[in-house]
Formats: structure tokens, sequence, C-alpha cells
């Protein structure tokens, strides 16, 4: 089974970016907001070579100052801070949302460092980068929150939620095809073909199911969700099993009110504990007795989204 190297979450990615580079980058790093934002504080963006930004800080208003502020960095390689918005000395860059934001200024950040948080990211590890804003010192810890601490700024970084999706058909297709599309980490374990080479031609991870169990080798974590799209039901029991002994924070089936039902006490017999099934979710989704495909996978991202 191959599952991707790294998180595609928005802030690794600036990251990735300077520490896969040879030439010169700055990290940009919001480390304060006014009012409302178009993005939250610690949300990161790096600039490297002539120009080039991975990542974004606005709405695209302010991006190509905070390069120009970015390359006078390079030159004194130096940390500078800079403020946009309210109280801001740029009077002729406005924020659309109105608020204020200050940016903080990295150039050359330690690769090191930013090795070290990546990897952690590829072993779905939780961690905190600190900044030192005069310095530009970095350090990596288990612990923190996003934010000032003792002179330093705080990064919390936590891997993007993985979504092991099991089924066979169009509902199973079009959630692994919307999880892979949104760049959320996923795979696709089907015993039907034709739903797996819709995953692998939208560049999805899959895996053929020979059997209705829980692969033994599969070990959801804490930030995993577990979804089941089957109308033949009864691969359904076994696999919920299996995925119960896991930590997967989110585990639903599609299925109606009554198929909930059926399936909780097909658990039960096989079993498992009241506990354990009340964490089965059934039905599934924030919008009620949705019977299209697409339509239905937007609903169920959006439900395990919402419990993030």
């Amino acid at each position: 089974m191959t599952i991707p190297p790294f998180s595609t979450g928005a802030e690794i990615d600036p990251l990735r970016a300077l520490l896969h580079t040879d030439r010169p980058g700055v990290l940009a790093i919001i480390t304060g907001t006014e009012g409302p934002s178009y993005r939250p504080l610690g949300a990161m963006m790096a600039l490297r070579g002539a120009g080039e930004r991975i990542g974004a800080l606005s709405s695209g208003c302010i991006e190509a100052d905070i390069a120009r502020h970015a390359a006078a960095t390079l030159r004194t390689g130096k940390p500078a801070r800079i403020a946009y918005g309210c109280g801001s000395p740029f009077i002729d860059l406005r924020l659309p949302c109105g608020g204020g934001m200050d940016i903080l200024l990295l150039p050359g950040p330690d690769k090191a460092v930013l090795g070290e948080v990546c990897a952690r990211n590829a072993r779905r590890i939780a961690c905190t980068l600190r900044i030192g804003p005069e310095d530009g010192t970095l350090s990596v810890t288990a612990g923190g929150a996003t934010g000032f601490d003792n002179g330093h700024f705080a990064v919390r970084l936590e891997p993007d939620p993985f979504f092991h999706v099991f089924g066979k058909g169009p509902e199973a297709g079009a959630f692994a095809g919307l999880v892979q599309a949104a760049g959320y980490p996923n795979l696709l374990l089907s015993p039907d073909e034709d739903t797996l080479a819709a995953a692998r031609a939208l560049g999805g991870q899959t895996r053929h199911l020979k059997s209705p169990a829980f692969p033994e080798d599969l070990s959801p974590d804490a930030r995993s969700a577990v979804v089941l799209f089957f109308h033949d039901h009864e691969w359904e029991p076994p696999i919920l099993q299996g995925a119960l002994r896991s930590r997967a924070f989110y585990i639903g089936a599609q299925g109606s009110a009554q198929s909930a039902e059926a399936r909780r006490r097909e658990l039960a017999a096989l079993g498992v504990g009241a506990s354990d099934i009340a964490r089965v979710r059934g039905p599934i989704g924030l919008i009620p007795s949705v019977r299209e495909a697409r339509k239905l996978a937007v609903s169920v991202l959006a439900e395990i989204l919402n419990e993030v």
C-alpha cells in the first residue's frame, strides 16, 4: 500500500517548498490579526527565487508587496515585521475585509528544523514550530498552541484528516474523488475494479479489498475518518468492527435509518459493545435523505470536516 508521504495541508506546504529548494527563500507568517481576517493566526506563505509564492496570506491584495519586503530581508539577512490594514503605514494598501494583519518575514529559515517539522508531519505527528522574531531562530516542540509565548511566536501544525474510504459504486467513487480534489490524504478500498480505476484516474491511492474485513495493517489515527459506501450491507459489520478498534474520530456508513438500525443489531451480534456501536454514524451527511452520489459526497465531507 502506498500512502502520500506528506500532508497536503496549506500550512505544511510552504515549509516543504523552502525545504526542497536550492534558491533563497523567505517564510512569511501571520503573527497578529485585528478584526476580520482572510487567513488565521499562524498562516504561512513561502517566497523563493524571483517572486515565486507558495501559499497566500490574503485574497491577493498584499502578496506582491510582501514579496517586495521579503526580497529586502534576503539582502539584509534579518527578519522583518510588516503590518497591513488597521494601524499600517501603508495607507495605499487596504485589506478588503477591513481588518489588520501583522506579518513576520524570516529569510533563509533553518532547513534542519523545517525538515524535522516535515518529517513529523509525514509520520502524522502534531508539533509546534517556535520562531524567534528578532533573530529568526527556529525550534520544534511537541506541545503548544499558535500565538506568542515567552517572546517566541508558535505555530501549531496538525496533520490533515486522513480518509479511509470503503465501498463500491458511484457513491464511494464520488466521495473519494471529492476528497482527492480537496487535497486531503486518502485511501479507497473496494472489491470493485471499476471503482478503483476511477479513483486511480484522479490520482487517488487505492487498494483492492478481497474480503469483507478490516485490513490488519491499517491503523487509523485520531485524525482519521473511516467511511463506508456499500449497497451490499453484509460487507459492513466486519469492516466496522475492525474500524472500531482504531482511534478514528469519525466512523460512518451510508444508508437509511432502517439500515443503520439493522447495522447496529448486526454489530451487537458480533459482540461489539454498546459504547462502540454508538460511535458508528448513520445515516451520514449534513443533508438528510440524499440519493445522488455527488450531493451525498459533499454532505458527508462537510459533516466530517465540521468535526475536525
